[in-house]
């Protein structure tokens, strides 16, 4: 691929903003860890472990977004964008991992009422601190996956927002613990543990119809924007997918049937050309028939 392609250029800006993230979730790893590791907090422990898999998911973004950038080839002739979406859905992969841990450690303290943690005003004004620093991780990463159209930083984003209101969660816990309610900390522990479920489900949402080649356009749309192309007769068997931040659509238009066929391939370009510009599309094929209804 050549360096000044946009998807090439495209690549590097988002591989860029995942760089500037993992510094930051590094930071709010080695943040909580020391947090968790003072005070004995299984919540605040289970949300630096969370946080970690914050960091993972930002290499492997790394990576994926490099594959995803690739040009079509023999065995993918739509390209490899597809690789960006499978990279949202492994980050569901690690949310899960991440749950089945903080399940087992907080169904285990419920039941042997394990004594509370201790918490200090110095641990919870660090805990503060990740707060701010997801919060700008949540507003700069939901920013430039809109601007660059990336599923990957999207699925990231709602994956470090869910740390928002984790960290929150925890914070409640160490409070609530210092007045000495026992079940305070693992029951917020399952509160994590719902809320990273529900980003979990958000970002499978987001991600399936692109896997599962849910139309990338409206049918009806398709062939009323192809039948107002002069010459188009009737416009039918629409398609279209999405691959990434690009989509293909193919549709079958019927001309006059005694049109040559240096004519009905000018009338084919046209609705290419049509479709391209009103719906954005990285690729338009366009099958042309013979009527005798013009």
């Amino acid at each position: 691929m050549h360096p000044d392609d946009p998807d090439a250029q495209r690549s590097r800006a988002v591989r860029r903003v995942l760089v500037v993230i993992l510094v930051a979730n590094l930071l709010v790893v080695a943040l909580k860890a020391a947090v968790g590791f003072a005070t004995g907090s299984l919540s605040v422990l289970g949300d630096a472990l969370h946080a970690s898999v914050d960091a993972i998911n930002n290499l492997f973004g790394i990576a994926v977004v490099r594959v995803a950038a690739r040009g079509p080839d023999a065995d993918h002739p739509y390209g490899h964008a597809k690789a960006e979406t499978l990279g949202a859905i492994g980050i569901v992969v690690f949310l899960s991992l991440t749950l089945s841990q903080l399940l087992d450690h907080s169904i285990q303290r419920l039941v042997s009422g394990h004594p509370p943690p201790g918490s200090s005003p110095l641990a919870l004004a660090l805990l503060g601190l990740t707060l701010v620093v997801n919060l700008g991780v949540v507003a700069y990463e939901t920013r430039q996956g809109r601007r660059l159209r990336s599923e990957f930083l999207l699925a990231d984003a709602e994956h470090t927002r869910a740390d928002v209101f984790i960290t929150v969660a925890v914070m409640g816990g160490l409070l609530l613990s210092r007045r000495g309610l026992t079940w305070a900390d693992p029951v917020l522990a399952l509160l994590v543990a719902a809320l990273v479920v529900r980003i979990a489900v958000q970002i499978l949402r987001q991600a399936l119809p692109t896997m599962m080649d849910e139309a990338a356009v409206e049918g009806r749309a398709l062939a009323a924007a192809a039948r107002a192309v002069p010459g188009v007769c009737d416009a039918y068997r629409t398609r279209s997918r999405r691959a990434g931040v690009h989509s293909f659509a193919e549709l079958t238009i019927s001309v006059e049937g005694g049109a040559s066929v240096a004519r009905g391939h000018e009338i084919a370009d046209a609705v290419e050309q049509a479709l391209q510009a009103r719906f954005g599309l990285r690729e338009v094929v366009v099958h042309v028939e013979p009527s005798d209804a013009c």
